[in-house]
Parts: structure tokens; sequence; C-alpha cells
């Protein structure tokens, strides 16, 4: 399989955003919430734009407290906490301020039931810097408990499902056996989740290897992935393709 990123819809839209936050005026509040189902790649778009630009990325967990967060988010920028939370939190304001960078809090859902979430604001506030918020479907919803984080959010992303063309094009791309349209086509309609795909591809590509095809179309897919052939079946099937 081919090691890319794939720049899908969403991944497109969600750049051309964070371009859009950077330019923002100091006096405009610049809170981003990311959300959407699972498998649509959110947090392989959000861990891969951290890795092209200089920001921090904490992700968060089940019973994270605040001190637990401060103390994460001062790891990423080099520092180590303090026993009592306000130094931390000093800390953490002071490192952003000298050097202003985005920060990326990932699985946020988890930072709603305790409270959390409010000293994400707080960091806000006082740094200026721009926050990414990165949830499930229903972080919108949740965080209207908290009115005055939501009025600082500047914009709200949904990662949009999956459509042919974005399914097609992470075939075609990280697929090593080349694919044809009617081979792209027909397998579109297989899956439209990340993990889904992925795992297809891996396989559809170890069936490839097996039968020594070096291109994969509608009639050897649908042979190959027959759930009623078995194993002699898949080893001599490279008669009937050639």
């Amino acid at each position: 399989m081919n090691k890319v990123f794939v720049r899908t819809k969403n991944v497109k839209k969600f750049v051309a955003l964070m371009e859009e936050v950077k330019q923002l005026p100091a006096n405009i509040p610049k809170i981003v919430l990311v959300f959407g189902e699972y498998g649509l790649g959110k947090s392989e778009t959000i861990k891969w734009w951290t890795f092209k630009n200089d920001c921090i990325y904490v992700r968060a967990n089940q019973g994270m407290t605040s001190r637990w967060l401060l103390s994460e988010i001062a790891e990423e920028l080099g520092e180590e906490a303090f026993w009592h939370i306000q130094d931390t939190f000093n800390l953490v304001e002071q490192k952003l301020k000298q050097n202003p960078k985005p920060l990326i809090i990932d699985e946020v859902d988890y930072l709603v039931t305790n409270n959390v979430i409010e000293i994400l604001r707080d960091l806000h506030d006082r740094t200026g810097c721009p926050m990414i918020l990165v949830g499930m479907i229903n972080i919108d919803k949740k965080l209207s408990r908290y009115p005055h984080l939501k009025d600082r959010i500047y914009k709200t992303f949904k990662f949009e499902p999956y459509d042919k063309q974005d399914i097609m094009q992470i075939l075609s791309e990280l697929s090593e056996i080349p694919i044809t349209n009617d081979g792209l086509e027909y397998l579109a309609t297989r899956h439209n989740q990340l993990r889904q795909i992925v795992k297809l591809i891996n396989k559809i590509e170890k069936l490839a290897k097996t039968n020594e095809l070096k291109e994969l179309n509608e009639k050897n897919l649908r042979s190959i992935l027959s759930e009623r052939q078995n194993i002699t079946t898949l080893q001599t099937s490279k008669q009937i393709f050639t």
C-alpha cells in the first residue's frame, strides 16, 4: 500500500479554514470546532496538519482532569508541569505568549462532562492563540452547556461522509496495484469509512499478488472478492484473467 496522505474534499476544506484562521485579526476569537462521524479521517487529517505546521497537539483521554490536560500541553511545549495547577497554567500561558502557535485538542468530547474544557477557554482568552477542538458528531450540542465557550467559536467544520469521488480517490492513490476506472466504480460501492477502505485495499493487494495480477478491473475484482471462492480457486484464477 502506498504511504501517502490523500487530500479528500474534507482535507482541502479544513486546510483552507486553517489558513483563514491564521489571517484573523487579534480581536477576533480563534476557536474552531471540528467534528464528524468516526471513520472520515478527522484524526488522520489533524495529525497530518500538525506535522506540517508548528502547533501543539494533545489527545484528550477518558477521565482527564484540568491538571492532566495542562501537564500534557506543558510537555508538548517542552516544559515540566508544576505541582500546583495555577503555576502550570501560568507556565503554559507564558510560553504561548512568547511563541504563539495553534493548540489542537483531539477527542475533546472527554473534556465536556467534568468542565475541564473551561480551562481551554481561559487559555484562549489569555494567549489569543488559535484553538482547534476536535470531537465526534454531537460535540456541538454538548458544548451548548458552555455558552461563554460557544460564543468564542469562530467557525464549525463538519467532516462530511465520503462521496463516490472521495472513495475512488482514496482507492486510486493508496493502492500499489493500478485499478481501472470500472474497478474503482465497483469498489466505491463497498465501503465508505477510511479504516474499512484501507482494509479493503490491503485485501485486494494481497489477492492480486497471490494471483500475479498487474492491474485490477471490475471483472477480476468481482472474481477474487467473491465469498464463494475457496483458496484453491484463488490460487488458480490467474488462468481466467490471461
